[in-house]
């Protein structure tokens, strides 16, 4: 039992776009290499060597650092699959061997305590392994390293890694469990690590703790509630998860719970956790949801507000938790196969996700705020501009991880369906029952909405081409009423097939097109990108009488640089002309969008040239 859909791996496609694309090759060549020196230069990887015992001093930095070199590795694991590099490689093994002594003779790993139990801090980590679930990080290191591990024995066939992970797991089998001892992570990570872990071992025992640790949340056996900082739910331990309906506390924490118990539903069935995950969905589709797709209001708890409190300036929408809402998205789709998860899933990779990372590669946003002074320090280090690292630098390296994985979300298939769920240039091949079948997009898309795929089949076959139609081609920003456009129409969206036009036949957001196929068969799909005025629902009291832009999946900002100086306070009327252009020499090549006296730019695109203001939602009408 498994996903009904089954995502492509991201082994099988290849970009040769020009957004995606250099993208990718800035990760590789820039980003990994600077996250693994960043990880050397600051004591990250010198814990391991002391918990080793082969460098002397105190353990040093945040008790969860551990996890950042194992996300590195991870992204660095993916690169390999796509690029063979022995030089990477050969890190890598060293890398694994430091990390390996320092693994404790049972399988215990956790640098902070192996390095000097004593000094751990008592009232955080407890004097004792697991102790203290509901501050430590014991348990969420671990499902960094056995994502990392499955990432690496999958890139290279080596067990080397996957061994220290299967130690682990074995580990934490003997010691958690019904019978055994009853707690939880205060940071979910590990469900994902250990279902990883179960796919590629088979190890049931994985799954059922994966599972246990999930089930367990919500009953408290000798422990109390993990309401940290006063907030109700902010590791999402107040209900048990089959009985929450609502996005509460922290955000990352969530939205990586929510993406394993859409795992547990799939590969168990269990309908109880699939009606939750529904009704949370719509609770964050329709109240908690930022234009961006970002997700989590609240700077205090790196938490969720409440319903439709979604603030500009002070917006955390963390990069980590963009990062975590695709996740879970992508195993929505998976688990139903609705496109209306795909078009979160899109909304937030371009602007709440990638406004994240610099388009150099080597600077990040913790935080991603929908606007800003200039001067009102955001981000955790007392800055408001992208910077080359943070004490806490969960966000830099989980984006190093994420990135090459990108990939693994274009197409996918459901017996004799084959979905294209996002349009990059490029190639990719998925198995069929009736054999192999290549898809070649060409396109220029974010930009465009000229969309040409090529089939290329191993024989002729009868299969269906279901292709995503955005709900913002169909004049619906979201599955809800939270955001609307100013002018809803929707858009005439054409189809053709060899250059016969075809009817758009629409079934769950995708367009499906049922025929026997041969190779050279050709498709061309337009999809209409007008410039869109967005207007917020009436309970968003901080967005009431302003507007934003959108043109096809991107979501537009002023930038003072841009509008002499200013961005806040701008007036965006609704007779106001607007234009697109793009300016290819731009910010990395973007469409701009322009009226008499404004210009607005990609959101993701802000704070490259120079700190000042910035505004997506702007005054609709003049005072």
């Amino acid at each position: 039992m498994d996903y009904p859909i089954t995502p492509t791996p991201f082994t099988d496609v290849t970009f040769e776009d020009g957004f995606w694309l250099p993208r990718l090759e800035t990760n590789r060549e820039v980003t990994i290499p600077y996250d693994f020196e960043k990880c050397e230069s600051t004591g990250r990887v010198d814990n391991f060597l002391k918990a080793a015992g082969k460098m002397d001093g105190p353990h040093t930095g945040l008790v969860f650092n551990d996890s950042d070199i194992f996300k590195v590795v991870e992204g660095a694991a993916y690169s390999l699959s796509l690029h063979p590099d022995p030089e990477l490689e050969a890190y890598l093994d060293r890398l694994i061997g430091i990390i390996a002594g320092a693994q404790e003779g049972d399988g215990y790993l956790y640098t902070a305590r192996t390095v000097d139990p004593s000094a751990v801090e008592a009232e955080r980590e407890g004097l004792e392994r697991w102790s203290n679930l509901r501050f430590n990080h014991e348990l969420y290191n671990l499902g960094h390293m056995y994502e990392a591990a499955v990432a690496h024995y999958q890139a290279t066939g080596k067990e080397n890694f996957l061994a220290i992970a299967v130690k682990s797991a074995d580990l934490l089998c003997e010691v958690f469990g019904p019978d055994k001892k009853r707690d939880v992570p205060g940071h979910q990570e590990v469900e994902l690590g250990l279902t990883k872990l179960f796919r590629v071992t088979g190890d049931g025992r994985y799954l059922k703790l994966a599972k246990f640790f999930l089930d367990e949340r919500g009953h408290y056996h000798d422990r109390e509630e993990n309401g940290l900082f006063g907030i109700p739910g902010y590791a999402q331990d107040h209900l048990p998860v089959v009985e929450q309906t609502e996005a509460v506390g922290h955000a990352v924490r969530a939205g990586y719970m929510y993406a394993a118990m859409a795992d547990i539903a799939a590969l168990t069935g269990d309908q109880d956790y699939s009606r939750a995950l529904d009704a949370i969905w719509d609770n964050v589709v329709a109240k908690k949801l930022y234009l961006t797709g970002g997700i989590g209001a609240r700077h205090r708890g790196e938490s969720f507000g409440d319903d439709f409190e979604l603030p500009n300036a002070t917006a955390y929408t963390e990069t980590c938790a963009a990062i975590a809402n695709i996740y879970w998205n992508h195993r929505m789709f998976l688990l139903h196969g609705h496109g209306h998860y795909l078009d979160v899933l899109e909304r937030t990779l371009y602007n709440g996700f990638l406004s994240g990372i610099s388009l150099t590669g080597d600077t990040f946003f913790y935080p991603n705020p929908l606007e800003s002074d200039g001067e009102y320090e955001f981000n955790s280090d007392g800055s408001a501009t992208r910077n080359p690292w943070f004490e806490c630098s969960c966000c830099p390296t989980n984006v190093v991880r994420f990135v090459p994985s990108l990939l693994g979300y274009v197409l996918a298939h459901r017996d004799d369906t084959l979905y294209v769920n996002l349009y990059v240039a490029g190639r990719g091949q998925v198995d069929l029952p009736g054999g192999r079948v290549h898809i070649t997009q060409e396109t220029n898309y974010p930009w465009d909405g000229a969309i040409k795929l090529t089939v290329e089949a191993e024989q002729e076959s009868d299969f269906t081409l279901a292709l995503r139609i955005p709900g913002w081609a169909l004049g619906r920003p979201l599955p809800s009423d939270l955001y609307r456009y100013l002018d809803s129409s929707a858009q005439d969206i054409s189809i053709s097939v060899n250059g016969e036009a075809v009817a758009v036949d629409m079934d769950g957001g995708f367009a499906r097109i049922e025929r026997r196929w041969r190779t050279g068969d050709v498709v061309e799909l337009e999809l209409p990108m007008p410039i869109r005025r967005v207007l917020s629902h009436e309970a968003v009291t901080e967005n009431r009488g302003k507007v934003a832009l959108e043109r096809g999946p991107i979501v537009y900002c002023a930038e003072g640089i841009d509008n002499g100086g200013r961005a806040l306070g701008l007036e965006l009327p609704d007779a106001l002309e607007l234009a697109s252009q793009h300016e290819p020499d731009l910010l990395g090549g973007v469409t701009v969008i322009k009226g008499a006296s404004l210009t607005l730019i990609p959101y993701y695109a802000w704070s490259h040239r120079g700190v000042g203001e910035m505004a997506v939602w702007l005054r609709r009408t003049p005072s």
